[in-house]
């Protein structure tokens, strides 16, 4: 079999947003993917679903690899035709062991490439509202391995430069270390004084920076653990003024969605961008009917509909592909006038080039009959392809206005399995919001939970509500609705959440 090729990937500090480009690309088709313990296992969403994926675990773990193992497995699989996207974190060739793993692969005769990464060394810092050069301050910068006992007989460290440089001092995994390291710097010249911080799970939102100096901040940080980054020099004190991060308005807070899996994307990087650490929690699972033949054979009599009105950008999509999979196309929209429910739903047509006729300014079925407005609809024809369950409030108010009313299946939504254990798990420790899209997803939600259980599991939790539909739901259930969404959209809820807690 011909062999196959590994990929040195460096998966950035923390934050998802900082895989490059060329990594994301490379971790979208690899066969096989090798990842440590510190990468975000968020970034796992971007691989293949039948894609191998491989923990070497970390260092403690039972099952954990050994260095040696995990190189005889990047040999392996690359001999096996695979393309292996080795995941670091970080960047593999700043203290991730990214120079061994090319070394061994080098000598095996395996193709590799090393695909660079966001250092933590930089990152963490700046994620810290740290810069680690300032032109009025320093020009010199120096990244050390802190996990060196500075008292051992031999280093490969030569202390007596390090307590005397002016620049800054960057440590990766210093934490046990850090008074012995602090007070070397101390022997060596370095002054007490200068100012000195740890940061920990930098660039995630869990971040924690104990600020301090030299001689004190080995005890200010006696109970951090990894993985942290220890900064010690003048720039440390820029950080009251630039620390932009965990200023952000949702840092810190969890947040769960409870959107299917393939529509959280827009509300999860929404939140994460305020700060928000975001805990997927998907109650509905998009499937398509149990038939697709009553939405082909009202596509098939296109011509004698008046009216098309989608209610959901589910509805769209699959409108569109069975539309294509009947051989036509969205010139045989021609004549129809086209409604949409908002401008999610509104933004699906226009990604095929389809303008809506009406759009209306309250995204609620009510405010789709609204824009109707007064006209005449005796004898007009309405296609409405939905979910196959959903509000019954559309036909039947067209209905009574004398309109003849084909309501088809375009998707059906389901209640995922997800173990009791895995929602216990994901509320661990609780989250402080949790956000609901549509009465399904409320409902399932209290099914997954257990109706008795679900007061329990939400005390304390702010419950945000994506419209007044979703809120009835949840008044049924017995829940109390903190914050309800003033425009039904996903910006709309997102923007609702984000007041409450700058006001809260």
């Amino acid at each position: 079999m011909t062999s196959g090729k590994v990929y040195l990937v460096g998966a950035g500090p923390g934050d998802p947003g900082l895989l490059t480009l060329k990594g994301k690309q490379i971790l979208e088709h690899a066969d096989c993917v090798v990842y440590d313990f510190l990468v975000n296992k968020e970034l796992l969403r971007f691989a293949r679903a039948d894609a191998e994926k491989i923990s070497v675990g970390r260092r403690g773990e039972t099952n954990r690899l050994r260095q040696s193992e995990t190189d005889q497995l990047l040999v392996e699989r690359a001999r096996e035709g695979k393309t292996v996207c080795r995941l670091k974190g970080g960047d593999p060739f700043v203290f991730g062991r990214g120079g061994e793993e090319s070394q061994v692969l080098a000598a095996a005769g395996i193709a590799f490439e090393i695909v660079p990464g966001v250092s933590a060394g930089h990152a963490v810092p700046a994620y810290a509202g740290i810069p680690i050069t300032h032109r009025d301050i320093t020009s010199t910068v120096t990244f050390i391995a802190g996990h060196e006992d500075p008292e051992k007989e031999t280093s490969r460290l030569d202390w007596s430069h390090l307590g005397t440089c002016p620049g800054t001092l960057v440590f990766f995994m210093a934490v046990r270390n850090l008074p012995r390291i602090t007070q070397a710097l101390i022997d060596h010249g370095r002054t007490p004084t200068t100012p000195a911080a740890v940061v920990q799970w930098g660039s995630l939102p869990r971040q924690k920076v104990i600020e301090g100096t030299l001689a004190n901040i080995a005890v200010k940080a006696s109970a951090v653990t990894s993985p942290a980054i220890t900064v010690v020099g003048e720039v440390v004190g820029l950080r009251e003024k630039l620390n932009w991060f965990e200023n952000l308005p949702l840092f810190g807070k969890r947040v769960a969605i409870t959107r299917a899996r393939e529509q959280a994307g827009v509300l999860r990087e929404e939140l994460a961008a305020l700060g928000a650490e975001v805990i997927e929690i998907p109650t509905i699972e998009i499937r398509p009917p149990d038939s697709w033949e009553p939405l082909d054979a009202a596509i098939r009599r296109l011509e004698e509909f008046h009216y098309l009105l989608v209610t959901s950008a589910n509805g769209v999509r699959n409108f569109l592909a069975r539309l294509a999979a009947s051989g036509r196309d969205v010139r045989s929209l021609h004549g129809l006038t086209i409604g949409a429910i908002g401008p999610a739903t509104a933004a699906e047509f226009a990604r095929t080039g389809v303008k809506v006729d009406l759009l209306p300014t309250e995204y609620l079925a009510e405010g789709l009959i609204a824009a109707l407005g007064d006209q005449d609809l005796r004898g007009k024809a309405f296609l409405i392809p939905r979910a196959k369950m959903a509000r019954d409030l559309v036909p039947r108010v067209l209905e009574e206005r004398g309109a003849h009313v084909e309501v088809v299946t375009a998707y059906q939504t389901v209640m995922p399995e997800i173990l009791p254990e895995e929602i216990t798990r994901l509320f661990a420790p609780q989250a402080d919001a949790i956000t609901f899209t549509s009465s399904s997803t409320a409902t399932n939600f209290a099914k997954l939970v257990g109706e008795d259980h679900l007061k329990e599991v939400l005390r304390g939790v702010v419950i945000a509500s994506i419209g007044p539909v979703t809120s009835q739901t949840l008044r049924k259930l017995g829940v109390d609705v903190t914050v309800e969404a003033q425009e039904s959209t996903i910006t709309g809820l997102v923007r609702a959440l984000r007041d409450h807690f700058l006001k809260n």
